[in-house]
């Protein structure tokens, strides 16, 4: 055998088993509505959570990203490219992934984290025992409407008048609608609908708010608006709307005010969740877990540009308060 052939066949050698173990290499497959680059934070928490676990992207795990951009109905075929790859494990972020994963398999192993109701959506049989492909976290997005009204109502006592915005091609929009007009109900607050699934159509919906003199509006939760943050912060502005929002990306964005979980929180739990599948944990068995805290964020610059003095109310229990 020639010297040449002889490096090469040991070469080969050499590689053959590098090869196969990045072929034998776990594959997450993550799958989500939002942008790539407005989701780098997101992703960072994603993969703290797995190297909590041991898994770090590179050495011992690989990961196949898939991102609609806002554009719901790509998500299916999303869900289906990441199925066709046998991936190990999906991670689908919001209710619209959520659903396009469970409708595409019931084998793979599901982590999702959505703000709808898991069981009413039939993903898993109940909380404590999902019992099937998959599991996660469920963000009370509709629970916590009640104080977002509340907070809208001490910083606009005057307002009978208040709004939702929805992204009406989210498959939850019609449930959420139907919960928070309860809400509103029980609240004794006139609540008007606004839909948006377009940066054109979050211009007209704010002036609608302007003309149907509204005092103030609840953002959904939606990865569309949450991949918007800096245009709606910066229309509310524009249109002088009170606004409230789910997470505090928003008043970090220039928006007024937010409550609820912690949204790099719940990314890095989600990743969590996917190490210790990739470990042999079982989807049936893991519950499904709910934030136990939520955070009150308020930003000052904007309330004064609104010429709104926040009550010490608020202040005092807010959980960060940017100036």
């Amino acid at each position: 055998m020639k010297r040449r052939e002889l490096i090469l066949l040991l070469g080969g050698a050499a590689i053959a088993p590098r090869v196969l173990r990045a072929q034998q290499m776990p594959v997450i497959g993550l799958l989500s509505g939002r942008s790539p680059g407005e989701a780098a934070g997101l992703v960072a928490a994603f993969h703290q959570g797995l190297a909590e676990t041991g898994c770090v992207e590179g050495r011992n795990v690989a990961i196949e990203y898939r991102w609609a951009e806002g554009q719901y109905d790509r998500l299916p075929a999303l869900a289906a490219d990441l199925v066709g790859r046998k991936v190990d494990v999906i991670a689908a972020i919001a209710a619209p992934s959520t659903l396009a994963a469970k409708n595409t398999t019931s084998t793979i192993p599901i982590v999702f984290l959505t703000g709808s109701d898991p069981v009413g959506d039939g993903l898993v049989a109940s909380l404590a025992h999902p019992g099937g492909n998959a599991t996660g976290f469920t963000v009370p997005n509709v629970d916590l409407m009640p104080q977002r009204l509340e907070l809208l109502s001490e910083l606009v006592p005057q307002a009978r008048v208040v709004a939702l915005l929805v992204n009406p091609n989210n498959p939850t929009a019609e449930r959420n609608i139907s919960d928070v007009q309860e809400a509103a109900y029980v609240k004794g607050v006139d609540l008007r609908i606004v839909k948006a699934d377009t940066e054109s159509e979050i211009e007209a919906a704010f002036a609608t708010l302007v003309q149907f003199q509204v005092g103030a509006v609840a953002v959904g939760g939606d990865p569309f608006f949450n991949s918007r943050r800096e245009q709606l912060a910066a229309v509310a502005s524009r249109f002088a709307v009170l606004a409230i929002y789910e997470y505090r990306e928003f008043p970090a964005a220039g928006g007024l005010i937010s409550y609820g979980p912690s949204l790099t929180g719940t990314w890095r739990a989600v990743g969590i969740h996917v190490g210790r599948i990739l470990k042999g944990a079982k989807p049936a068995d893991l519950p499904v877990q709910q934030p136990t805290t939520f955070e009150l964020v308020v930003n000052l610059k904007t309330a004064t540009a609104l010429g709104l003095t926040v009550p010490p109310s608020i202040l005092a229990r807010a959980d960060e308060v940017i100036e």
